[in-house]
């Protein structure tokens, strides 16, 4: 099986490791040299612990249309998989490079699509808003898009390219996800039953695992029911700016409350000013990104309520298998199965910073509820969504498409 991937992050390939450990499957990743262009500013990267074997090829954009990577046809010739499972951005290349069209025709591989589908809208409302203006193309020249307007063939060409998207949607044998996602993909054609849930999920085992040995060690943290963490980039969708000056509202109430910081990114310097600002120096800690994952595990168990005040994924998870509260609002579509409202965390309003403050308050007025709470996320992580899950999810995929290729051999 080949898997093409934007980068080798550190979380998913700890979940690549582990699909490569089934009897079954023998994985190759084809990865970019260097820094992938769909892949996020920031996100670290890493070789170390991995079990698959991996193809670096650099990656290009064509047409400003789709990218693609060079030499992957001659790498399909060679390593001739019987499975190829991409990534959104790729999967354009599948219907317009005709030297990959070939060599997957010729080695007979299925094609699985992994993807997010989170805030993307149906075929019908995509042709609506199509219907319903008339603005032109930001990757065209503006004469370019000045003539299309006088012609009155912007709105065709959208309709053309929408279409287009529909045929390549149409290219996989399966299509896996994070999110239920049905009337999305069935909007563009797609049977419900090629499509596939798998959740998200880090490695939980390795979590579970590490959580049982640094649980007999001391804490890195003396005990604080007031401390409060957050584990991302410091990008601007974070919204790490609104939970610093929600955190400093509610430092009037909780004089004692903490704010650790986990990540770096290109909004630190800004992120440390406003502390500044707030005068909040003394009781929010930046600590950089860290990486050693007994070290973040320690933060985590050191911790009483994880926050995440704009979009989120993973962090989620790993701090639910440590026990831990979670507030948050609209992150990547993946918390709608891990934060029960109530039961294992709570919600705020999007972009509500008045909402944030009354939910943390919220919280650290009842640090019993609290802890119980978070007994309650790891058991969500125990029971509904784990490495189990994300594994399993795959395989009735992988076996629904070997299935359609036999009958179709």
């Amino acid at each position: 099986m080949l898997y093409i991937s934007n980068g080798l992050t550190h979380y998913y390939n700890l979940v690549l490791s582990r699909l490569n450990n089934e009897a079954t499957i023998n994985l190759v990743v084809a990865a970019p040299a260097g820094i992938g262009g769909s892949i996020g500013d920031g996100v670290y990267q890493t070789k170390e612990g991995i079990n698959f074997r991996i193809i670096e090829l650099r990656e290009k954009r064509k047409l400003k249309f789709y990218s693609t990577f060079e030499g992957l046809a001659r790498v399909l010739r060679q390593e001739r998989p019987d499975i190829i499972i991409t990534l959104e951005p790729y999967l354009p290349a599948f219907l317009f490079d005709i030297s990959l069209v070939l060599a997957v025709k010729s080695i007979r591989s299925a094609i699985i699509l992994k993807s997010i589908p989170f805030r993307y809208i149906t075929f019908q409302e995509s042709m609506k808003a199509i219907e319903e203006s008339n603005i032109g193309f930001s990757s065209l020249p503006s004469f370019v898009n000045k003539m299309l307007g006088k012609l009155g063939l912007i709105r065709t060409v959208r309709r053309i390219l929408l279409y287009i998207t529909r045929v390549v949607f149409n290219i996989p044998s399966a299509h896996v996800n994070y999110v239920e996602a049905y009337e999305y993909w069935e909007s563009y054609g797609v049977p419900k039953e090629k499509i596939f849930i798998t959740r998200n999920s880090p490695d939980t085992d390795l979590l579970f695992s590490m959580r049982e040995k640094i649980e007999r060690e001391q804490g890195i943290l003396p005990r604080n029911p007031y401390r409060l963490l957050h584990v991302g980039r410091l990008v601007e969708w974070k919204r790490v700016d609104m939970l610093l000056r929600a955190f400093a509202r509610v430092k009037e109430s909780f004089p004692d409350s903490e704010l650790l910081i986990i990540g770096n990114g290109p909004e630190e310097d800004n992120l440390m000013d406003l502390v500044g600002e707030l005068k909040l120096s003394n009781s929010v800690k930046f600590l950089g990104g860290i990486y050693e994952e007994e070290i973040l595990a320690k933060y985590y168990l050191g911790s009483a309520l994880y926050v995440l005040a704009g979009m989120g994924g993973l962090s989620i998870n790993e701090a639910m298998s440590f026990g831990l509260p979670v507030l948050c609002s609209v992150c990547d579509g993946t918390e709608k199965a891990l934060v029960k409202e109530g039961v294992n965390g709570r919600y705020f309003k999007d972009g509500d910073e008045d909402d944030l403050v009354e939910k943390i308050i919220w919280f650290l007025e009842r640090p019993s509820q609290t802890r119980e709470m978070g007994f309650q996320s790891e058991e969500v992580i125990r029971n509904e969504v784990n490495i189990n899950t994300v594994i399993n999810g795959y395989l009735d995929a992988i076996n629904y498409v070997a299935r359609q290729k036999d009958l179709d051999a």
